[in-house]
């Protein structure tokens, strides 16, 4: 199975899993490093960060995994709202490209919708997108509603990526968010694709233990058969957090298994979709 997809409407070919860095100042950087180079020298070079991210440490380290290989990755980072109006952004994204030691982003983001109109930060990013500052743009943490005011706005390809939160016991975005995305060829990126809590995992539970024989059958991990489970939309991209190296080889490896339609009827049963919420969840 290819572990690059089309990244939404763009013609460039993407590691269907990438690497996030939110929090990845928390840990020794010299491992932070190691662990990103290691996951490009394994394919994975769909690198996802943010100003948000320790206040623009995640970055700087980002800028320095990628030092002498920029060519290899897929760039994104995110402006936070508070920055989104059209100078801000601006502004915003100038200091990202300084922190990353790069001229341009691959893919800039709006990391959620607040206050500040649409149109004045959409505006910023064509106006980036025209000096080569940045190639492509989305958002992120966007519902339904939100992303129709987008496409409002900027038009049919627009946005080019929704990154949601994404993970088997948090599945509300295949309500109504994954079917817009996939008649808008949008392309959606799921952040913390294992949870937030290791009972997904827990092989004493009912998820758990379906995840487990499934991974025991395949010689693979668990966690390698929850990535692949959100992969199996057409579109579907996750950037699971690269903070060592043995993770990142892991999530890497999760790119050369390929479940069943059995397989994923299981895991489908044990962690059910639940109902539609009323908010998209975001952490």
């Amino acid at each position: 199975m290819s572990a690059t997809r089309p990244f939404g409407p763009l013609a460039a070919q993407v590691a269907m899993i990438g690497q996030g860095t939110w929090r990845s100042e928390e840990v020794a950087q010299t491992a932070s490093i190691a662990a990103l180079r290691r996951g490009l020298d394994l394919g994975l070079t769909h690198i996802d960060t943010a100003e948000m991210y320790g206040n623009g440490a995640a970055e700087r380290i980002v800028g320095k995994a990628i030092a002498g290989r920029r060519d290899e990755v897929f760039l994104v980072s995110k402006v936070l709202p508070s920055h989104a109006s059209r100078q801000g952004t601006i502004m915003a994204c100038e200091a990202t490209l300084r922190r990353l030691g790069t001229d341009r982003l691959d893919c800039y983001l709006l990391h959620w919708r607040g206050a500040l109109p649409l149109c004045e930060t959409i505006g910023a990013f064509e106006h980036l997108q025209q000096q080569g500052k940045i190639l492509s743009w989305g958002v992120s943490n966007f519902d339904v509603a939100d992303l129709d005011a987008v496409a409002a706005i900027a038009g049919p390809g627009h946005p080019v990526c929704n990154q949601v939160l994404y993970h088997l016991q948090e599945r509300a975005i295949e309500h109504a968010v994954i079917p817009w995305c996939e008649r808008q060829g949008t392309a959606v990126v799921a952040y913390t694709p294992f949870g937030t809590t290791p009972k997904i995992f827990d092989a004493r539970s009912a998820g758990g233990s379906v995840l487990a024989a499934i991974a025991k059958y395949h010689a693979a991990s668990a966690r390698q058969v929850a990535l692949r489970f959100l992969l199996r939309h057409r579109g579907s991209f996750a950037i699971p957090k690269a903070a060592d190296a043995r993770h990142v080889e892991d999530n890497a490896a999760a790119l050369k298994l390929t479940l069943s339609a059995e397989e994923l009827a299981r895991i489908d049963a044990a962690f059910p979709l639940g109902k539609a919420p009323r908010s998209l969840p975001m952490i």
